[in-house]
């Protein structure tokens, strides 16, 4: 069982309670800011000494994230561990959880960090759920290549570890170009996945306590530009459709079959079928905080990023709801150039002065083309009304319509 730290008080040896996040990136920092307005001291481990959450949190120890000295200090300072990305080594977790309370625990992260663990998982719970994954091959030898089934191209071969936001993915058509990619991916282990007709894109962010009870946000409905999250849109108009509770009943038993403890988000296709809806498929899961729940931020009567918090100091865990639709766009570092290429200060006036838009940018200091710097939340009384709005910022920023 989580041990319950409540906000704002001290620990048996007089310090302030303070929780702890492995990864200092652009999650880690809005944890902080949550935990911190909740009235918890932060300790953040992360090598970079410009990174956004270590910019704003009470303490920064600045090490690799296996180094023993490092998670010896994290220990020191820390009542509960959490982390903010899933390629953190999972050893460094299970040294931490040995000592103080890590959600989530190290073994959940390491099937998140396995693609071929992360089907299995998928498998395992697709006869009770009801949502199964798409038909795929596990390759890591010759002999597996040779083996794939026919029907299963064309697909998607994906490296089974260290692949997000696009990259360590290839698409394949053909036995020869399966071959030649498996060979460009560095015959590492991979799965191959099915390519099945596309109709959407959408996600649940569950959090889930010690004691089994879980909550969810609402579905979120994504769209996806070159391998990453571009735009989310949650609304809910007399109530959620049939599809959307199946999704979140997956993703809960997900998270139950794990035990897990913690924020979770889980996503899904939802592939045409030739009927009206389509059917859901399970795609991948993330065992933090998610790109597609930080309308929460604006639209919600509690955020992802306060989950967090509450799942890792045994607090109670409220069924979050949505007071606003809301939109959300990511903002990638191309939004600081202009059509030239030059280099420019993204027109921020003209884009607060729209109604309903919530900026949150990462504190990040470097703008690259492709890099995450920030998301614009925009929330209205109607999904129309926030989509319009949504549509105005776009054209602002000089991002693509949707």
């Amino acid at each position: 069982m989580t041990t319950l730290l409540l906000p704002g008080s001290t620990s048996p040896q007089g310090q302030q309670i303070t929780l702890g996040v492995m990864g200092g990136g652009q999650l880690g920092r809005m944890f902080v800011h949550a935990a911190q307005a909740m009235g918890y001291f932060t300790a953040v481990l992360d090598p970079d000494p410009a990174s956004p959450a270590g910019r704003v949190s009470h303490y920064h120890i600045q090490t690799a994230y296996d180094d023993e000295q490092g998670l010896a200090q994290l220990m020191q300072r820390c009542d509960a561990i959490t982390t903010e990305f899933e390629n953190v080594p999972a050893p460094a977790l299970l040294t931490l959880g040995a000592h103080r309370p890590v959600t989530p625990a190290a073994a959940c992260v390491a099937v998140a960090q396995d693609r071929v663990k992360e089907k299995a998982l998928f498998v395992a719970c697709a006869s009770a759920s009801g949502v199964a994954p798409a038909p795929y091959a596990a390759i890591d030898t010759a002999e597996l290549l040779a083996a794939v089934p026919a029907d299963l191209l064309p697909g998607i071969l994906k490296t089974s570890r260290m692949g997000y936001d696009g990259k360590g993915q290839v698409r394949v058509r053909t036995r020869d170009e399966l071959a030649a990619a498996w060979a460009q991916l560095g015959q590492v282990s991979c799965v191959l996945e099915k390519m099945l007709p596309l109709k959407a894109e959408c996600s649940v962010i569950v959090a889930r306590g010690a004691d089994g009870h879980c909550v969810n946000l609402p579905v979120q409905h994504n769209l996806h530009r070159d391998g990453i999250l571009a735009v989310t849109e949650v609304y809910e108009q007399n109530g959620p459709s049939a599809l959307d509770l199946k999704a979140i009943e997956a993703a809960k038993f997900i998270a139950n079959h794990l035990r897990y403890v913690g924020v979770m988000c889980v996503e899904f296709f939802v592939i045409d079928d030739g009927s009206a809806d389509g059917a859901l498929v399970v795609n991948e899961m993330a065992p933090r905080p998610h790109n597609s729940g930080h309308h929460s931020q604006n639209a919600c009567t509690v955020s992802q990023f306060e989950l967090q918090v509450r799942a890792m100091a045994g607090l109670p865990l409220v069924q979050p709801q949505l007071h606003s639709p809301a939109v959300m766009l990511n903002l990638l570092g191309d939004v600081w150039f202009g059509a030239d290429g030059q280099p420019r200060t993204p027109p921020w006036e003209q884009v607060l002065a729209l109604p309903g838009t919530h900026l949150h940018l990462y504190g990040k200091l470097d703008a690259r083309r492709g890099r995450k710097m920030g998301h614009l939340n925009i929330t209205a009384a109607t999904p129309a009304q926030a989509k319009a709005t949504a549509l105005q910022a776009c054209a602002l920023l000089g991002l693509p319509a949707f």
